[in-house]
């Protein structure tokens, strides 16, 4: 089974630590829950159903994993660490009642940062995802205590991927490429945009994918929704498709979004997908180490400009790629950072509104020194059928 070692998440801990003590702080915690998982699955593999979770980590010693009473023996299974503690603010995330749990074993946030040691200034990763009464908790034991947002070193250090996380995101894309392929073959007239939702759901399922944190289908006009769920709505003979599906693989995230039409395709649907395939071939000529990121985002700007669709470019045509489906760096015309060895990306290329119609384009990448590696096969399978003239149904 592909998987990040044991051995991983501790070379992560001391990377933090490295990083904690050029910002001066004596400690840092990770927070996250079941919605933004990212941070606290990077540092400690734990992902809690319904709950928050945490990881403390001070300058030494192992690393403190928080969570709530229903999620104990979850955490106890998925946990790198073996340190694990209850808290009563960690309970349930989407009610404010105090759940009562007269066996759990609570402690409190004065008391882990006591064991921690001396706390003069502290980092929270995270920060952006807690809410405010949570926070206040948090700050009323820190008395005293500098607290500082620390999201800026987790950005960092989840850039470039490790040899176990590229092989984590391949396996994502793999099962991506399969199920992809499932839905394709299943959009005949008749069905609806649930069916073939579920049917790629459940294929990701089988081939075993932990999660499937979209599978957007949209067909007709309703393609103009840009992000739009799958619905009742019967696909038509004709009929342009929309689907984005995003593969979770033991945290790590790929997605799949490849425009096609049911049935026979008009000369105007033909033209637009023309138009996303070129202004996609422009920009992966500028995924490479050192490249400015600016330099991606401005190629796809110019070849839209050169054929009049300017206005149907809504957002940036790529984005980062890894615990999260979309995940810094998200590069505009301005952004002079350049692309790194082992970063992960989606190009997210779309047309929106236009009269001939509106999809997307979505694949996920990984930067090399001399390029980029382009590992999924039904999108390589897609693009060489479309320039070849053939229809994609001779290539499933």
């Amino acid at each position: 089974m592909v998987c990040i070692p044991k051995d991983e998440y501790n070379i992560r801990v001391a990377r933090l630590r490295e990083e904690m003590a050029k910002k001066g702080y004596d400690a840092c915690l990770v927070y996250g829950d079941e919605y933004r998982r990212e941070n606290i699955r990077y540092i400690a593999n734990i992902w809690p159903i319904f709950e928050r979770a945490a990881v403390l980590v001070g300058k030494e010693g192992n690393p403190i994993v928080l969570g709530a009473p229903e999620g104990e023996l979850l955490l106890k299974e998925m946990s790198a660490f073996d340190d694990i503690r209850l808290l009563p603010e960690f309970t349930c995330v989407t009610v404010p009642d105090e759940i009562e749990y007269p066996f759990a074993n609570y402690t409190t946030f004065k008391s882990l940062f006591k064991e921690i040691g001396e706390i003069k200034k502290i980092g929270i990763v995270g920060i952006d995802a807690m809410s405010k009464p949570l926070y206040d908790i948090i700050a009323a034991s820190l008395t005293g205590i500098e607290i500082e947002d620390a999201n800026d070193i987790f950005f960092a250090m989840r850039l470039s991927k490790s040899e176990s996380e590229v092989k984590c995101l391949l396996k994502a894309i793999e099962i991506a490429d399969k199920a992809y392929t499932e839905l394709m073959r299943a959009a005949k007239p008749g069905v609806t945009e649930l069916y073939l939702a579920g049917v790629a759901v459940g294929e990701c399922m089988k081939l075993g994918a932990e999660n499937v944190p979209f599978c957007l289908v949209t067909s007709g006009e309703r393609v103009k929704t840009i992000i739009g769920r799958a619905s009742n709505k019967v696909v038509e003979e004709g009929d342009m498709v929309m689907a984005a599906l995003a593969v979770q693989y033991e945290g790590y995230i790929a997605s799949f979004n490849f425009p096609f039409v049911v049935g026979k395709m008009s000369p105007e649907q033909r033209q637009l997908i023309d138009w996303l395939i070129g202004s996609y071939e422009s920009a992966i000529g500028q995924l490479k180490a050192g490249n400015e990121q600016c330099n991606l985002v401005k190629a796809v700007k110019k070849y839209f400009a050169d054929n009049g669709l300017s206005e149907y470019d809504l957002y940036p045509p790529l984005h980062g790629c890894g615990l999260s489906e979309a995940e810094s760096p998200y590069p505009n015309e301005n952004v002079h950072t350049p692309f790194v060895k082992n970063m992960t990306v989606n190009t997210d290329i779309s047309l929106f509104g236009h009269p001939y119609g509106s999809n997307r384009i979505e694949v996920s990448f990984i930067v090399t020194e001399d390029g980029y590696e382009s590992p999924s096969i039904l999108f390589k399978k897609l693009i060489s059928a479309w320039k070849d003239g053939k229809d994609y149904t001779e290539v499933l």
